[in-house]
């Protein structure tokens, strides 16, 4: 066994996170690489997790959190991808790299013995065992909070446009596009980013929070819409009167799926979707809208390969083709504080959480 470390921990799902020290590191495994955390992404995901929206969580108590930035302190045997003194990004897309289990880490706490579960990444963590194919090294130009995004955000929101679309900047074919974003949290806005760099006609931001929008205003959103203000049909047919060639979805909700699908035209217009809505939530869709032409698809994670794309997206962020990327992370937290930024993610104060582990 190593130091004991501290950690946010779900226990009970309903219940907040306990962050508690004296979790252990297990001896690293074959294809495990240790990683210390520097900083953590938090997302909808982890909240739902937390809530208990997933259904029966059947690996309790365990660890959470899929995107970070870090630094590696050790690799287990057969690793190739990474070394020691490697800054890399933690994600939950596999990419290459032996795929491993998640470690379990010893924990005695209140006169108590726990094993903490965990998956092959895992970031509520000072410290954190990863499985080989959740790791890039980090390119050299990108803020360490900031790369944080490229671990789930932006591979996520950048890939429905880049992979699943194949809408890509200074590609003639790409630009000219009516594009509409649906939910403008972290995956949302990182699609509202790539849209705007494919140069679009009509770029519409749709959101239910003031804040949200005027942000999307200033990462390019020609048009935007307020749904607790306004009718979204009545202003796409102001806009748009025959529909968008695409949108792109991130609602977390089966309503907000619906929505999208219904706002492109007909003969040819594409829904794509990535959130995941609560557990039992089903999408009532119009049958006679898809012989009219219509198109719609989820994708899980954008479609992205990690080893491929994160040098793509730091490569234009260093061009400084993605502006304005920092308005993304809109607050910080430190681990103790995390029980306050599920509870500010789940009020819609906030774009994208950071968690400042380090701290």
């Amino acid at each position: 066994m190593t130091q004991g470390m501290k950690a946010a921990v779900l226990f009970e799902t309903g219940k907040p996170l306990q962050v508690v020290e004296g979790v252990q590191l297990p001896a690293l495994e074959s294809g495990q690489v240790q990683v210390k955390v520097h900083y953590s992404g938090l997302c909808h995901s982890q909240l739902a997790e937390v809530r208990g929206h997933r259904g029966e969580d059947k690996w309790l108590p365990h660890l959470l959190g899929h995107e970070a930035v870090g630094t590696v302190k050790a690799i287990g045997s057969g690793v190739t991808k990474v070394k020691e003194g490697d800054k890399v990004v933690l994600g939950w897309i596999k990419g290459q790299g032996m795929d491993v289990a998640g470690a379990r880490y010893p924990l005695a706490l209140n006169g108590q013995s726990y094993l903490l579960n965990s998956g092959g990444v895992t970031t509520f963590s000072e410290q954190t065992i990863v499985s080989e194919n959740r790791l890039v090294t980090l390119p050299q130009g990108m803020p360490d909070k900031l790369a944080v995004l490229l671990g789930c955000a932006l591979p996520t929101g950048m890939g429905l446009v880049f992979n699943e679309a194949k809408l890509l900047p200074d590609d003639d074919a790409s630009q000219g596009k009516s594009i509409a974003i649906f939910g403008l949290g972290g995956v949302g806005l990182s699609a509202l980013i790539a849209a705007y760099a494919t140069k679009p006609k009509t770029l519409i931001a749709i959101d239910v929070e003031a804040h949200k929008l005027e942000l999307a205003k200033q990462l390019g959103a020609t048009h935007c819409i307020n749904l607790s203000t306004q009718d979204l049909d009545t202003e796409l047919k102001r806009i748009c009167p025959q529909g968008v060639d695409y949108s792109f979805e991130a609602g977390g909700k089966a309503k907000t799926i619906e929505m999208a699908f219904r706002s492109v035209k007909d003969g040819g217009g594409q829904c794509i979707f990535a959130s995941h809505p609560q557990e039992g939530e089903l999408i009532q869709l119009e049958p006679h809208a898809f012989h009219r032409g219509k198109h719609i698809r989820g994708s899980w994670g954008g479609g992205s390969q990690p080893d491929r794309d994160i040098p793509y997206f730091v490569e234009l962020y260093n061009a400084g083709r993605l502006p304005n990327l920092a308005l993304l992370l809109s607050h910080e937290y430190s681990l103790d504080d995390i029980n306050q930024a599920l509870d500010d993610l789940e009020q819609r104060k906030i774009t994208r959480a950071l968690i400042n582990v380090s701290t």
